[in-house]
C-alpha cells in the first residue's frame, strides 16, 4: 500500500471492510477449473458492499491468488460476483469525506485503477457476474472484466458519480464508451446522472450491451457458470463490433455524442458544477488515449473533484437523503402509531385522485373519495382506474393485481363512507373556511381515534383544527406535485397534535415510500416559504423594471432545476399568488404580492412564455406594468440569495425545523434543488452569504465542507 493510500486508510478507521475470498470450482462439461472472487462485507443486503482502502487491498490480495493459479495453469478463467442481492455499489463515500490532501485524493483514484485493471490484464479471461445492485465502482470492476453476465432482477445499475459532483474515476469514462459507444456512454454517465440519478434495470443494461448475457435471479450463478463454460469451449462467441475491437468509433460519432452531452449538462446545471463537463472531457479523451493515459486523466480529475467544496456538498446531500430522511428528526416513537386499514379522501380533483392512487398502491387498503357531485366523484375514480390500466399495459401490474387495486378505490357523495376509516385526508380548495367546514363534517362521522390530515400548502393547521372536538388528531400532511414523483412529505405538528396521531402520520408516510420532515405549524412551512421568498424577489425586480430574461435568468449560475418563471408555471400562478398572499399577511415586511402576477391570474394566463419556448408571450408582455429601476443579473442574484439566507435564519430561530439539515432535505426532495448545492445552506455558507446576512455559518465546518 502506497504512503498516501496508507494515510487514507489510517484516516478512515471506521471503514466497513469488503472481503474478497477466492474459491476454485469445476466448470460444467469439463470446461476446466474457475477461480471465483465474491465481494462481501459480512452484512446482509441492507448494508451494500462498498470499496474503501482496506477493501481494495483485499481485492488485490485475491487477485494475487488468482494470478498465481493462472500462471501455474491451474485455472482456465476467473470471475467476480457479489453477495446475495448486491454486486457492489462503489467507493465508500465516508472515506472520501476524511481526505485532507490532494495526494490522498490522487491515491484513491490510482489504487482503484491499480486493482481493478488487473481483471483485464490476467493471463486468463475474466467474467463479471453482476448478480445484484451495481453502482459506481461496482459497475467499473465489471467493466474491467473480459465478459459480463447480469441478472434480470438487478434493480439498480448506474454510474451516478456526476450526480454527486464526482466523475467515474476507476475506468468508467474510458472503458464504457469503447464498449457500448460514446453516445450510449453519455446517456449512462451524464444524462442519467443529471436526471435525478436515473437507474438502469438489469434488462436495460443488457440491451445496451454492457452485459453479454442475462439470466434469471433464481439460478443466476449456475447459469452464468454454464454460459462461461460455453464461451471457453467456443460454443458461444461474443461479437464485439469492429469499432470496439479497434477501441474507437467514427470521429463524427464521438463529436456528436460529446456535443449532445454538453447540451444536456447546460440544460440541467447551466455550468454551475464542473462534474458533467469533466466527465465529457474524459469520454472524449477515450477516443484516442491509451489505457494508461486515460486512467491517469481520471486520477487527476477525481483528485480535483474530491478536493472540491462542491463534492462535500454533494456527499452531504447524499447522506441527508440516505440517512436523515430515513430517521426523521423529532418523530414520535413508531410504537405509538395506530394501524390504518381504510383511507378517506375529501375531494376527487386531480390532487385527490393522485393521492387515492398512491394510497391504494402502497397501503393496499380500501380508499374512498367524496366530492360535491356524482360527476366529480366518477371522474376521480375513473382517473385512478385509467392510471392503473396504463401501468398494466406497461407490464407493471398483473391482471389479478390490477383488478384488486381497482376494487380498493371507490367514490361516495356522503362522508358517511368515512365512518370506519382510520385516516382521512382533505384535498379541497385552499381556503380556511372551506377546510374548517370539511373537517367539521368529517369529525361528525368518524371514530374519535381517526387521524384527520390536511394537504394544505400554506394555511395554519392549528387554526384549521381549532373548532373541532378533537383537534389533537389533526396533522399536516403536505405532498408535493406531482405526487408520484416528488418524495417529500412535510408533516406538520399543530399546537394540539398528539403523539399517536403524529406517529400514525409518519408510519403512513413510510408505507407510502415518502421521506418525511417534521415541521412546525408556521406559514407555508419550509419549501413553499423559501420558494415564495425568492420568487418574491424575482417578481419585485420585474415590477421595478428588470427585463424578464434578466430576472428569470439571474439564478442560472446556481444550476437550479428550473428558472423562477418556469417554476411558477409548474405550480400555477394562481397557487403562487395565494401562497404569497398568505405569507404577506403573516410577514408583510418580507413577503410582497406582485401586481403583475395578479394581472396574470386575473387574465387566466398560466405562463410567462409561449408553450415549449423561452419566448415571452406577447399577451403577457401587454399585461405587465414595470417601473424604471432595472437591476443587473448579479444584483438580482445577490438580493435573492440574501433573502433566502435571512428567511432560513428566521426559520431556524423560530424552530420551524430541528436543524438546517432539515431545510436542505426539504429543498432537495421537495423542490429538486441539486446535490452540488447540498440543498441550499452549504452553498450559502460557501459563498459567504450566510455570514454576511445571519452573522454565522448555518452548518458546522466539515459537515458539508473540507475538514478543518
Amino acid at each position: 500500500m502506497s504512503d498516501p493510500t496508507q494515510q487514507a486508510a489510517e484516516a478512515f478507521p471506521d471503514e466497513v471492510v469488503t472481503s474478497a475470498p477466492v474459491r476454485v470450482i469445476d466448470l460444467p462439461g469439463g470446461a476446466g477449473r474457475f477461480a471465483l472472487i465474491t465481494l462481501d462485507n459480512g452484512f446482509d443486503h441492507t448494508k451494500p458492499t462498498t470499496f474503501g482502502p482496506r477493501g481494495l487491498v483485499n481485492i488485490g490480495a485475491a487477485l494475487d491468488q488468482v494470478r498465481a493459479l493462472a500462471d501455474a495453469g491451474e485455472i482456465v478463467a476467473a470471475g467476480v460476483t457479489g453477495k446475495p442481492f448486491i454486486f457492489a455499489v462503489g467507493a465508500d463515500l465516508k472515506g472520501v469525506e476524511v481526505v485532507t490532501s490532494r495526494e490522498q485524493a490522487q491515491a484513491i483514484g490510482k489504487s482503484g485503477h491499480d486493482v481493478f485493471r488487473r481483471f483485464g490484464e490476467l493471463s486468463v479471461p475474466t467474467f463479471g457476474f453482476v448478480n445484484g445492485a451495481a453502482m459506481g465502482g461496482g459497475v467499473e470492476i465489471a467493466l474491467h472484466c473480459t465478459y459480463r453476465t447480469i441478472s434480470s432482477g438487478v434493480p439498480a445499475f448506474s454510474l451516478p458519480e456526476v450526480f454527486l459532483g464526482l466523475i467515474p474515476g476507476w475506468g468508467g469514462t474510458q472503458l464504457l464508451p469503447r464498449l457500448i459507444g460514446p453516445d450510449a456512454a453519455v446517456t449512462v454517465i451524464v444524462e442519467n446522472s443529471l436526471s435525478q440519478n436515473r437507474q438502469l434495470k438489469g434488462a436495460k443494461a443488457f440491451q445496451l450491451g454492457i452485459a453479454d448475457a442475462m439470466f434469471e435471479p433464481a439460478d443466476f450463478l449456475e447459469e452464468s457458470l454454464k454460459w462461461t463454460a460455453q464461451v471457453l469451449r467456443g460454443e458461444v462467441t461474443i461479437e464485439r463490433t469492429a469499432q470496439h475491437s479497434k477501441g474507437t468509433w467514427p470521429d463524427e460519432e464521438w463529436a456528436a455524442a460529446v456535443a449532445r452531452g454538453r447540451e444536456i449538462a447546460d440544460s440541467k446545471v447551466h455550468g454551475a458544477t464542473a462534474a458533467p463537463y469533466l466527465a465529457l472531457d474524459l469520454i472524449e479523451k477515450a477516443r484516442t488515449a491509451s489505457r494508461d493515459e486515460g486512467f491517469a486523466a481520471e486520477d487527476d480529475a477525481l483528485a480535483d473533484r474530491i478536493m472540491s467544496e462542491e463534492l462535500r456538498s454533494g456527499i452531504y446531500a447524499f447522506n441527508l437523503v440516505q440517512k436523515r430522511a430515513k430517521r426523521p428528526a423529532g418523530a414520535p416513537d413508531k410504537s405509538l402509531a395506530r394501524p390504518v386499514t381504510k383511507v378517506g379522501i375529501v375531494g376527487a380533483g386531480l390532487m385527490a385522485s393522485q393521492l387515492a392512487l398512491l394510497f391504494a398502491q402502497r397501503l393496499s387498503v380500501p380508499v374512498v373519495m367524496t366530492d360535491i357531485d356524482q360527476e366529480r366523484v366518477d371522474k376521480g375514480v375513473r382517473y385512478v382506474h385509467e392510471q392503473l390500466d396504463f401501468q398494466a399495459l406497461k407490464g407493471r401490474l398483473s391482471g389479478d393485481k390490477l383488478n384488486r387495486l381497482k376494487a380498493l378505490v371507490s367514490g361516495s357523495l356522503t362522508k358517511d363512507a368515512f365512518a370506519d376509516a382510520d385516516f382521512v385526508i382533505e384535498a379541497v380548495f385552499e381556503q380556511m373556511s372551506v377546510k374548517q367546514q370539511v373537517f367539521a363534517e368529517v369529525e361528525a362521522v368518524v371514530r374519535p381515534d381517526c387521524v384527520l390530515a390536511t394537504n394544505t400548502s400554506s394555511l395554519s393547521v392549528t387554526e384549521m383544527a381549532a373548532k373541532l372536538e378533537h383537534p389533537e388528531r389533526v396533522v399536516g400532511f403536505h405532498f408535493f406535485n406531482p405526487v408520484a414523483v416528488l418524495p417529500l412529505l412535510e408533516i406538520v405538528r399543530s399546537e394540539k397534535t398528539d403523539d399517536a396521531s403524529l406517529a400514525t402520520a409518519f408510519a403512513v408516510a413510510k408505507q407510502l415510500k415518502k421521506s418525511s420532515v417534521l415541521v412546525k405549524d408556521a406559514p407555508a412551512f419550509v419549501v413553499n416559504r423559501l420558494l415564495t421568498r425568492f420568487l418574491g424577489v424575482i417578481n419585485e425586480v420585474l415590477d421595478e423594471g428588470t427585463p424578464v430574461d434578466v430576472a428569470d435568468g439571474a439564478l442560472q449560475p446556481l444550476g437550479l432545476p428550473m428558472s423562477p418563471f418556469v417554476l411558477m408555471e409548474l405550480v400555477g400562478p394562481a397557487v403562487a399568488l395565494h401562497v404569497s398572499e398568505t405569507l404577506h399577511a403573516a410577514f408583510p415586511d418580507r413577503f410582497s404580492v406582485s401586481e403583475n402576477v395578479r394581472r396574470l391570474v386575473a387574465a387566466g394566463k398560466r405562463a410567462f412564455y409561449l408553450p415549449g419556448t423561452q419566448t415571452l408571450d406577447p399577451e403577457v408582455e401587454a399585461l405587465l406594468e414595470v417601473g424604471d429601476r432595472p437591476s443587473t443579473a448579479e444584483e438580482v442574484r445577490e438580493r435573492a440569495l440574501a433573502a433566502i439566507a435571512e428567511e432560513i435564519d428566521l426559520m431556524l430561530a423560530d424552530g420551524v425545523v430541528a436543524e438546517a439539515q432539515d431545510i436542505d432535505l426539504c429543498m432537495i426532495l421537495g423542490a429538486g434543488w441539486p446535490f452540488h448545492l447540498g440543498g441550499i445552506t452549504p452553498y450559502l455558507d460557501r459563498v459567504g452569504v450566510a455570514e454576511k446576512v445571519a452573522g454565522r455559518r448555518f452548518l458546522p465546518v466539515g459537515l458539508a465542507s473540507l475538514p478543518a
